[in-house]
């Protein structure tokens, strides 16, 4: 059974983490990826070695694709690009600001020459505004869009463990690719689609931002537990263990005191009658709820959890990720050999999905010149 992108040419000059997040899912749903790399290569793929070798990152993300070695400054190069982009759907570049319009592929120049391109521009702060030429990395952006500071512990600002920003970004540009490509089939025309990490992290942060600007309350950095929302963290159990509670409604945390913090009195107490009361005198209600799981082994207070119909979860390390039961896997072929790798989350109910391998550098090279004239 074709898939749903079979017939569709993405051509990248792409590198690190948010265009090559957007093209991959590109290439899981059956498109045809070309990926130009320098000679030198990605430089994803020195990030680390801890995959038989590869690098963690360019392996999760760019399964699928053709390698081609490239060179932006060679005339002889430039001028296969152009036979590419006159055959391509889509055309992905996420290089130094400026770089790709210097050498003579502005996306509105592309799209009029080749009006059924669709062009996605992937930059750290966007075309326009004073930051446009800054380089932007996954932690700057976290900084910069206020994400780190309402992140980490009370006395530290922190960075999120994954890059956030890129993925966001990489999401972002996907969805807007696909868009393009449903718009095209009823217009036939391309579209030239921009996407920013800050872009991306700034959506993100409206929450924050909202409450700040028209709320008066800025968000603190509460560690694991939540700035708004009380009780909503980790707390240890008898056996040292810890064990995450949410509570997100008047009815759950009813159903928390009667199950297991010694009664409707304590729903009932002034102190905690309502969310932002909880909030407000979280170290009080803290205290309770310390006092009450500690009487017992995590895995009697999550089965009074469950009993009570409490949201629930348990502070994972990796090794629990790597054992966790409800991973899925697929299998991915690289150069040192087939490795597992956590499934992308959407699930074509019915349908089986399979996914390309991971290029090594250069793989499709002399394929992919002879084909476009290179």
């Amino acid at each position: 059974m074709p898939k749903d992108l079979e017939g569709i040419l993405v051509v990248t000059l792409e590198q690190a983490v948010a265009a090559p997040y957007a093209s991959s899912r590109l290439a899981d749903a059956g498109a045809r990826v070309i990926k130009l790399e320098r000679h030198e290569g990605d430089f994803a793929r020195r990030y680390d070695k801890c995959v038989n070798g590869e690098s963690a990152y360019f392996v999760w993300l760019n399964r699928g694709k053709e390698s081609v070695l490239f060179d932006l400054k060679d005339e002889g190069d430039k001028a296969m690009l152009r036979r590419m982009l006159a055959r391509a759907d889509v055309f992905i570049q996420n290089l130094a600001p400026g770089a790709t319009a210097r050498a003579g592929f502005a996306g509105a120049e592309l799209r009029a020459m080749y009006p059924r391109l669709i062009t996605c521009d992937i930059s750290g702060y966007g075309e326009e505004g004073p930051y446009r030429d800054m380089k932007a990395y996954d932690l700057l952006v976290q900084a910069e869009s206020g994400l780190a500071n309402i992140t980490g512990s009370p006395g530290e600002p922190g960075r999120v463990g994954v890059s956030v920003c890129d993925i966001a970004c990489g999401m972002y540009a996907h969805q807007a690719i696909l868009q393009a490509l449903f718009a095209r089939e009823r217009t036939g025309m391309g579209r030239g689609v921009q996407v920013s990490l800050y872009g991306a992290m700034a959506d993100w942060m409206n929450v924050p931002y909202l409450q700040h600007r028209y709320g008066g309350q800025t968000p603190g950095r509460p560690g694991l537990n939540h700035p708004t929302i009380a009780p909503y963290g980790s707390y240890e159990c008898g056996d040292g263990k810890e064990v995450l509670i949410s509570i997100q409604n008047e009815r759950e945390w009813r159903s928390l005191c009667e199950n297991l913090l010694g009664g409707a009195h304590v729903a009932e107490d002034p102190r905690f009658a309502t969310g932002p009361d909880r909030v407000a005198n979280r170290p009080a209600l803290d205290e309770v709820i310390h006092e009450a799981f500690g009487a017992a082994p995590r895995e009697e207070i999550i089965a009074r959890l469950e009993a009570a119909k409490v949201a629930y979860g348990r502070l994972s390390t990796l090794d629990d990720l790597v054992a966790h039961p409800q991973n899925r896997f697929i299998r991915v072929e690289t150069s040192a050999g087939e490795v597992q790798v956590l499934a992308p989350p959407p699930i074509a109910v019915g349908e089986e999905d399979s996914y390309g391998p991971v290029p090594a550098l250069g793989a499709n090279d002399a394929a992919v010149r002879k084909e476009f004239g290179g």
